[in-house]
């Protein structure tokens, strides 16, 4: 089978793979970039919660006081675990709500300082037209579709830079030449869901903080999206320079909840709420706190029981990320898995599933060939693999190939 294995990323190295996975019976499961299992200590935080924490956490009586103090320690582990302070996160829903929260934010400053330098109390540079937002051509829809959004709507210029279709990596120097006097934010992801690529954002922050610097017009905000980055390499929030990052938690053996980093909110950094009620999270994202699924989230970053599969200075890919088609006119990724006996994988992000056999748009825009992009199959790993599950799953691959080439 290697002679017709395409590697969707050329320079996508198998040795950087690291594989550790967990059974699911006779299947084996490899699609942990769309969502992981939970961890057994992580249920066990979540049993006792909602056991023993089930009190609303604004009240003063046991059970609530013991909320408070469960969601004050998970955000204490969260921040850790980017190099934050707690103060500086604050929980979501998930990563689509985190995300949607920084360019609702982007825009209503934008609008906020205009409004203010017609008023005289600040300045007006920058101001004239909409407020501009700098994304990639391959973000995660949570970003592509609230950019596109706010564009349709007239309430925001958005500029889409195309990443190389050398190197899948958005390039910085395209970023700083995409900035007009009326950028408001700049949000790329710090690893791509589909192809595992690392993209350059501390090297974008240091430029535009260093031009922000010398700018006469509106602060241009910096945010990433960490979903994929988190739980398989290193992540700190000073070393990259964001103003915002978006953390997930079902994708690093947590709950489905998420929480957004910012810098000093309210003060440094400004936020503004999508929401409106009872003044949870100081205001910024109100209503009853989800107590259970904030201490799972915050059992599993938990800095001594957090796994990095591996840190590799300098890497531009993903150790858990695979990202390879199988040549041949019948070896569509969605034919190939469905034919599969024991693996369990995915064509693409989990998002697109209901998207019919179309190729990945983040594939395309990679510069790699329809006909190639629609053979395409993610193989993403987590934690406890053996050498013979991936054996397994070679053998499995190679058998269904076979018999699809048969058949045709």
């Amino acid at each position: 089978m290697s002679k017709n294995v395409h590697h969707v990323i050329s320079y996508l190295d198998s040795a950087h793979v690291k594989i550790i996975l967990t059974r699911n019976g006779t299947s084996i499961y490899m699609d942990y970039n769309a969502t992981t299992p939970l961890d057994s200590e992580v249920i066990q935080a979540i049993t006792e919660a909602l056991q023993e924490a089930w009190g609303n956490p604004s009240s003063t009586y046991v059970a609530g006081s013991k909320a408070k103090a469960i969601i004050n320690e998970s955000r204490e582990n969260v921040a850790r675990m980017v190099g934050g302070k707690a103060e500086d996160i604050i929980f979501t829903s998930g990563g689509t709500e985190a995300n949607n929260m920084v360019f609702h934010t982007a825009v209503e400053h934008f609008r906020r300082n205009c409004k203010a330098a017609e008023q005289g109390t600040g300045h007006g540079n920058g101001c004239s037209g909409l407020p501009h937002i700098i994304t990639s051509n391959v973000e995660h829809d949570s970003v592509k579709l609230a950019a596109e959004h706010l564009q349709r709507e007239g309430k925001a210029d958005v500029t889409f830079v195309p990443v190389s279709k050398v190197t899948a990596r958005v390039e910085v120097e395209d970023i700083v030449a995409a900035l007009r006097p009326n950028t408001c934010l700049i949000s790329i992801m710090l690893a791509n869901n589909e192809t595992g690529v690392i993209m350059p954002v501390q090297e974008i922050c240091n430029r535009v903080r260093s031009l922000n610097k010398q700018r006469q017009q509106v602060r241009v905000l910096l945010h990433t999206d960490a979903a994929q980055a988190l739980g398989k390499i290193r992540v700190d929030i000073h070393e990259l320079g964001v103003d915002y990052l978006t953390i997930v938690g079902h994708k690093f053996y947590a709950p489905r909840i998420g929480a957004l980093y910012v810098n000093s909110p309210g003060m440094k950094t400004p936020l503004y709420p999508m929401l409106f009620g009872g003044g949870q999270e100081r205001n910024f994202r109100p209503g009853t706190e989800n107590t259970p699924m904030i201490a799972g989230l915050g059992k599993a970053v938990f800095k001594d029981k957090l796994h990095f599969n591996s840190h590799y200075p300098g890497s531009d890919i993903l150790p858990n990320t695979c990202n390879v088609s199988i040549l041949g006119p019948t070896l569509q990724g969605w034919r190939v898995l469905s034919n599969c006996k024991r693996l369990l994988a995915s064509v693409g992000a989990a998002c697109h599933s209901d998207s019919g056999n179309r190729p990945s748009h983040i594939l395309l825009n990679c510069g790699v060939p329809s006909e190639v992009a629609a053979n395409a199959l993610r193989l993403s790993v987590g934690r406890g693999t053996t050498k013979a599950d991936v054996d397994a799953v070679v053998v499995d691959l190679r058998d269904t190939v076979k018999l699809l080439e048969e058949m045709n």
